[in-house]
């Protein structure tokens, strides 16, 4: 009788509360956040979905994070680094994200530079552009496009869309808002056994640069191998080769327009090479610059201009026409190209913050691209990018980078995505804020360079 009475006393205010998380996926939200822990504050289910009780058990307690849960089985939220305080103000907030679970594991949506991560108002929390949870004190997720003349006049703060991030579905079953606080102990040890081995050397970056630079490609009548790179928008085709260029120039350089506009900057065809010091002599490859891969039909690098460009038909500076494919004139479409004027290697650029969120018909897209590479018996691989801002211990220290769980997850997701084999899948961090080179930084690209004129070695085995 005792504990049946027990358990109808409604729950007091410091009673403790039962999280909706498992523990696989708070583990996998940690993972998100760092070395940190999380206290479940607010149950809407419990408490109410008035925004009173929110802010009663969620103001000004540090960083948050809101996990909520609809009726479809989305588990999706967001992180705010600054506390609630009702203040009425826009808030600035660097750290702030979004995250929906995709195939099993959370996927993250950062704020866009120069916008406002959230309102801190009196009312239920909201993201961005209007995201808004708990809208009107009811169990309901409420998206509004445009809200004030702020978000009219810049750019979304979250890039996202609903039918992602929870599925259309705009019902609740339940919003959890948790107090993040750091662990005691770090997520990522020195004993943990990495599942690729680094050397985070000056010797070992010395070693690199030396192959790099005393590279012959297998063909004497190859004197520079030529490496494409293929990849959507903004995923950091052209900030690869600055960051390479930066390194053999042994100072920060920009030659290649990068930047992260919602359209490709790349309009033309461009062959970079990379010369060895300023006044050095150019080094043995190429890298081959593309606009950007869009998903929109009539928009971004034509699929069919690919084609041109694998078979060495077009020409540095070519101006790209994502409604008509290139025409090669009646002299060059009459003679084959040479194996110097080839593609040897396809590299496919891929911003890790984007993997989960990547579109039907752009994954169609580069479906077609890849067995069209594979029917010239092209060597493939992957870069992916931004691996800093994909995951908060890298983002610390990139050492990292082949112990964390998460990263490894992306590893095995694009290489599922793209059908690429896991081994030929290559995090790495372009140079992008940074004044001075960087140790870390600069052993995963020059690896990943290596790789490429490797698998270039292949083709040209094979070709010879």
């Amino acid at each position: 009788m005792y504990q049946k009475t027990r358990n109808v006393i409604p729950r007091t205010h410091n009673a403790p509360l039962a999280s909706s998380l498992t523990e696989e996926k708070r583990k996998q939200l940690c993972g998100l956040l760092g070395n940190v822990e999380l206290t479940l504050l607010y149950k809407a289910s419990v408490h109410g979905y008035q925004a009173s009780a929110f802010h009663q058990r969620c103001d000004r307690q540090g960083p948050t994070l809101l996990v909520a849960y609809n009726h479809s089985g989305y588990i999706f939220g967001g992180y705010t680094s600054v506390d609630y305080t009702q203040s009425g103000q826009q808030i600035t907030d660097e750290k702030a994200f979004l995250f929906s679970f995709q195939g099993g594991v959370p996927f993250r949506i950062n704020i866009n530079s120069e916008c406002f991560a959230r309102y801190d108002d009196a009312t239920m929390p909201s993201f961005g552009e209007r995201l808004f949870f708990c809208y009107g004190n009811q169990p309901v997720v409420h998206h509004e496009r445009g809200a004030g003349s702020y978000y009219t006049a810049r750019l979304n703060a979250f890039d996202f869309s609903p039918a992602t991030l929870y599925g259309n579905d705009t019902q609740l079953t339940e919003c959890e808002v948790y107090k993040v606080e750091q662990g005691t102990a770090p997520q990522v040890s020195a004993q943990m056994k990495p599942w690729r081995n680094v050397l985070w050397t000056a010797k070992r970056r010395a070693e690199l640069m030396g192959l790099i630079r005393n590279y012959k490609p297998l063909v004497m009548s190859v004197s520079r191998v030529r490496i494409l790179m293929i990849g959507p928008v903004g995923a950091g085709k052209s900030s690869f080769f600055n960051s390479i260029n930066s390194i053999f120039m042994g100072r920060i350089t920009s030659k290649a327009m990068s930047g992260s506009a919602g359209t490709s900057l790349t309009t033309q065809f461009r062959t970079y090479p990379v010369k060895d010091g300023r006044e050095g002599k150019p080094l043995p490859f190429v890298l081959c610059d593309t606009m950007g891969l869009e998903e929109q039909t009539g928009a971004g690098l034509d699929i069919e201009d690919i084609s041109s460009i694998l078979q060495g038909r077009v020409h540095d500076r070519y101006k790209f026409n994502p409604i008509t494919p290139f025409q090669p004139d009646e002299q060059k479409a009459s003679r084959p190209a040479s194996l110097q004027e080839k593609i040897h290697c396809v590299v496919y650029v891929i911003n890790t913050t984007k993997i989960s969120l990547m579109s039907d018909k752009l994954q169609e897209k580069l479906a077609y691209v890849r067995r069209k590479v594979n029917s010239l018996a092209i060597p493939q691989m992957v870069l992916m990018t931004k691996v800093d801002e994909a995951c908060p211990e890298v983002e610390k220290d990139l050492q990292s980078l082949y112990v964390s769980s998460y990263i490894k997850s992306k590893v095995q997701e694009v290489s599922s995505r793209l059908g690429v084999p896991v081994s030929c899948v290559l995090p790495v961090k372009n140079y992008s804020q940074e004044l001075e080179l960087e140790l870390n930084c600069d052993v995963l690209l020059l690896t990943a360079l290596q790789q490429m004129l490797n698998f270039a070695d292949d083709y040209l085995d094979d070709a010879g």
